[in-house]
């Protein structure tokens, strides 16, 4: 009874899904025939599987992409704090609901280290009050299960990270403004406890601190920069040259550049012990970094010491039955063998200097002969590189040069010809 029950409400669910179909297809004729809709034939569309398109590569001759209505209020201003929060001030004045605040915020964290404003936590809460108070606010829990508002919530919390990237600490005026605009169970109030959690607590951790506004004294940073590469408490450090401006006869100013040097006292003894038979180097200049600034650096070295070399051993040589023994007796399993700078195979560093202008270099050397009366006996080679700098500058010297005719060229490979 039971399979036969089971089999009559089957056809009664077949019979009742063709009626309904053929009604369907009865009402569309109908409609059809009376001229009120024209017929549509069904047609299956296959669904293609989508994949990401694979981006092309970036072309040589890309011109820059053209800057956003929002970038163009920067870029017209000048350079200062007044000047970008008055840009915030009008775009907030100028509209009730602030349309397009996402855009203006990211073209505010974009321009703000063109402005020297990356670190400051005024100018950050500033721009955190362009959004629109009250809106993005979650009004019940699926609200805040599914993320009200996304974009607006990234926006904000692209400004916490560009805050955490420079170290700049929130402070309750943050909290507020993130409360007011977002909720307290929003991501960027959780991107805010998780910043005011950590920051305080790995605050003054850095052994090595690096003192704010160093960039602008050029004999500070050289003597810190200097300390920190010699890593040895006996370094001296002297200063050779003060930066200074001199008014010539002819009304010409005349800027000299800084000078500062190190040298420790194992460094000088083994600038004493140096063999006269071989020269010193001056090698740089080395690029250094400290922040955002980029610094250079020279060492005076000696070349790896010739007689180190591999002695000749004569036809009584055995595999078995060695000549010589290198064993150390005083080495000791307990004993603490750390890298020793003395003997690299690059060669022992008797000093080092930081100077603003290569030419100081002559003068370098002359000031340490009080200290080492070697360097008047021994002679120095220079071995200088050109620096980032003069490379990106030589480079546009090159193009902007006129290119050579055909004519010049096959003069010129006459005349190599010839030679």
């Amino acid at each position: 009874m039971g399979g036969r029950r089971i089999q009559c409400t089957r056809l009664v669910i077949m019979r009742t899904l063709r009626w309904l179909v053929s009604a369907q297809n009865l009402c569309a004729s109908a409609r059809w025939l009376s001229g009120i809709e024209p017929c549509k034939p069904q047609v299956h569309l296959v669904r293609m599987v989508h994949s990401s398109p694979i981006p092309a590569p970036p072309k040589a001759n890309d011109a820059p992409k053209a800057l956003t209505p929002f970038e163009e209020h920067f870029f017209k201003q000048q350079k200062d704090k007044a000047s970008f929060v008055q840009v915030l001030d009008v775009f907030c004045g100028r509209d009730v609901r602030r349309r397009g605040h996402v855009e203006m915020i990211e073209a505010a964290l974009k321009w703000m280290p063109e402005f020297g404003l990356e670190r400051d936590l005024e100018v950050y809460n500033k721009i955190l009050d362009v959004f629109p108070k009250e809106v993005f606010v979650p009004r019940n829990l699926i609200q805040t299960m599914f993320n009200h508002y996304p974009r607006q919530q990234e926006c904000a919390i692209k400004v916490l990270d560009q805050m955490e990237t420079n170290g700049v600490i929130p402070d309750k005026n943050t909290r507020f403004l993130l409360m007011q605009t977002f909720g307290k169970l929003s991501h960027p109030m959780k991107k805010y406890q998780r910043i005011m959690y950590w920051f305080p607590r790995f605050k003054n951790t850095n052994p090595y601190p690096v003192v704010a506004g160093i960039e602008a004294d050029p004999v500070s940073m050289s003597k810190l920069c200097l300390e920190r590469m010699a890593a040895d408490k006996d370094a001296r450090i002297t200063v050779y040259q003060l930066p200074s401006t001199e008014q010539c006869e002819d009304g010409t100013v005349k800027e000299h550049a800084h000078l500062v040097g190190i040298q420790s006292t194992d460094q000088m003894s083994l600038l004493a012990e140096h063999d006269h038979n071989y020269p010193v180097l001056v090698e740089g200049p080395f690029p250094l970094w400290l922040k955002k600034t980029c610094v250079n650096y020279y060492v005076l070295r000696a070349e790896p010491d010739a007689n180190k070399r591999e002695k000749t051993l004569g036809p009584e040589r055995s595999l078995y039955y060695p000549i010589e023994l290198d064993l150390d007796l005083e080495r000791d399993l307990g004993d603490d063998h750390t890298f020793d700078v003395d003997e690299v195979d690059e060669g022992p560093v008797y000093a080092m200097c930081m100077a603003g202008d290569e030419k100081l270099l002559v003068k370098w050397i002359q000031g340490m002969q009080e200290t080492n009366p070697i360097l008047g006996e021994v002679p120095v080679l220079f071995r200088l590189t050109s620096s980032p700098h003069e490379l990106s500058v030589q480079e546009q010297e090159k193009e902007s040069l006129p290119p050579e005719s055909d004519e010049e060229s096959t003069q010129e490979e006459r005349l190599r010809m010839e030679r």
